[in-house]
């Protein structure tokens, strides 16, 4: 091939490149802003259920906290809170916390908390538990988180967040303790640090960076 054929050719290479990355970049700026949305949408599903009965006018995951452990919630991972708000007044907080010691590993749980400190829901998030008994802790299996909606610290006193086979006020699972043990502990817990850090939860700025 000739000097001015290999430049031709380059120069070819280089115009097809450099409509491909425009192409890309254009598919990029046409989407992204679409999939960040659907993305939002999926998350504030999850979470709403956790404020069931509840009035408020923000979104709910738009000022979230991100507490890099260690720190005094439950779990060696992450821990995330969700601030919602009816005005400038605080209503809840939705407290993503890990129990560290189910039978089969980890269980993410997601902690909805009003400010007057009561449960507003309870959500497995993610989970290993052995189906047909631990994974009964799902709220599409059964009616087990429920039975923590309107308690709180004080309601029962402390040594009543148990299952009823340690003393305790809630019921656990045919067949299953460890499990429903691990979740009840990470309620209680979450409850605790919010009762001790209610006004740092909503005075905090929002996190800004992705998790």
């Amino acid at each position: 091939m000739s000097g001015q054929g290999i430049v031709r050719t380059g120069l070819t290479l280089a115009a097809i490149a450099a409509i491909c990355t425009s192409l890309v970049a254009a598919t990029y700026q046409a989407t992204h802003e679409r999939i960040a949305a659907n993305e939002k949408a999926l998350l504030e599903q999850s979470l709403e259920p956790a404020l069931s009965g509840l009035f408020y006018d923000s979104g709910v995951s738009e000022s979230r906290l991100v507490l890099r452990p260690p720190h005094a919630l439950p779990g060696n991972d992450p821990a995330l809170i969700y601030r919602v708000f009816a005005g400038s007044e605080p209503v809840a907080a939705l407290f993503a916390v890990t129990a560290r010691d189910g039978f089969s590993g980890p269980i993410r749980v997601l902690v909805g908390v009003e400010f007057d400190g009561s449960v507003t829901g309870i959500r497995i998030l993610q989970h290993r538990e052995t189906p047909g008994l631990g994974d009964r802790i799902e709220s599409t299996r059964t009616d087990w988180v429920f039975q923590f909606e309107g308690r709180s610290i004080g309601d029962p006193a402390l040594t009543g967040w148990a299952i009823r086979g340690d003393g305790g006020e809630f019921d656990q699972l045919t067949g299953a303790s460890v499990t429903p043990r691990a979740v009840i502990k990470a309620i209680r817990d979450t409850l605790l640090y919010f009762d001790a850090n209610r006004d740092a939860i909503f005075a905090a700025p929002a996190t800004v960076e992705d998790d």
